[in-house]
């Protein structure tokens, strides 16, 4: 599924402008860029949802668990935070209704809290810079700890589930998804960054964790040439999620607002900018992580590029619930 986009333009074209863009985005930071845009009505705490607590070695993680309306155990999600993921409650939480709306559908959500800037992976030390005194370890948090502790505790199914994402999250959702094909059999990326070792991406990455809780990214996966980087770029693991058979769920934005990008001060000019600037970023990134897995052969994937968006909360709704049926479809 692909519509809204002009052709014409190559990826590499669009990732060269859509870097100097994020350059300019960081001037504020990354939560800023929905500062002062609509979010959805009833967006909030949810009552009907709970915390769950598990244990791991970067302590205590709280987890917001919320429950499929028919009570089932089999049908499970996760659905991972953005770059700025707050320790209280999940973007997904504050942000959005789709925990009312994905339990509707009988689908058991979990989102995790917290992640500031981790992209949900293990790293290799605390970062030095801003007195973090753990080192993250996400991907062995949710494929080992989270996912046993959701078995033996609440009886889910530990096998078979969906991740999703948005941003940090989306690329995460593919990695997990790559790497742990029993657990994910479906993944989704919203204005996920999918090409992490094209030209610019990896300075722009390391200003991004600086300006979202002053993190060194030499932490997270090494130096710029280390092979870490590598196994965490969804360009370059495109491979593993079509051998995998993984279904795919691929959406961006073009970069351009719509009525709902409402102004309320003059501020948000700047801000909606940045967001602007965020999103067409994403979609070169996504595009040629599509022409990367067209050149393998194709994958399971649906490829959603709608004609107005930008890196706001409100877009990333509508991909779920565009995305709603199809993964529905592929869980338990």
């Amino acid at each position: 599924m692909s519509r809204g986009v002009a052709g014409g333009r190559s990826p590499r074209r669009w990732l060269r402008r859509s870097v100097a863009g994020l350059a300019l985005a960081l001037a504020v930071p990354f939560g800023a860029a929905t500062a002062g845009l609509t979010a959805p009505a009833t967006a909030g705490f949810n009552p009907a949802g709970f915390d769950f607590w598990v244990d791991s070695s970067m302590g205590p993680i709280k987890t917001r668990i919320f429950r499929a309306a028919d009570g089932n155990t089999n049908r499970v999600v996760y659905a991972l935070d953005g770059l700025r993921a707050r320790n209280d409650l999940s973007g997904w939480e504050i942000d959005t209704d789709i925990s009312r709306i994905l339990t509707q559908w009988n689908i058991n959500v979990v989102m995790p809290v917290g992640g500031q800037s981790s992209f949900y992976s293990d790293w290799i030390a605390p970062s030095n810079i801003n007195g973090q005194t753990v080192t993250y370890a996400w991907e062995t948090f949710l494929t080992e700890n989270l996912r046993w502790a959701l078995r033996d505790r609440l009886g889910f199914n530990p096998n078979g589930n969906g991740v999703f994402g948005l941003s940090m999250g989306g690329s995460a959702a593919l990695a997990l998804a790559a790497y742990h094909p029993d657990q994910f059999r479906y993944a989704g990326s919203y204005s996920g960054y999918l090409n992490i070792s094209a030209p610019g991406m990896r300075e722009a990455l390391r200003l991004a964790l600086l300006d979202a809780g002053g993190f060194n990214i030499d932490a997270m996966w090494g130096p710029p040439w280390d092979p870490r980087w590598l196994r965490h770029d969804p360009f370059m693991f495109a491979q593993l999620l079509r051998q995998n058979g993984t279904r795919l769920w691929i959406s961006a934005g073009s970069g351009q607002n719509g009525p709902r990008d409402v102004i309320n001060a003059p501020i948000d000019v700047y801000h909606l900018g940045n967001a602007m600037a965020l999103e067409t970023l994403a979609l070169a990134n996504t595009r040629a992580f599509q022409a990367r897995l067209d050149s393998l052969g194709g994958g399971n994937a649906v490829y959603n590029y709608p004609a107005v968006g930008v890196h706001n909360w409100h877009y990333w709704q509508d991909q779920v619930l565009a995305m709603l049926p199809d993964m529905s479809a592929h869980l338990g």
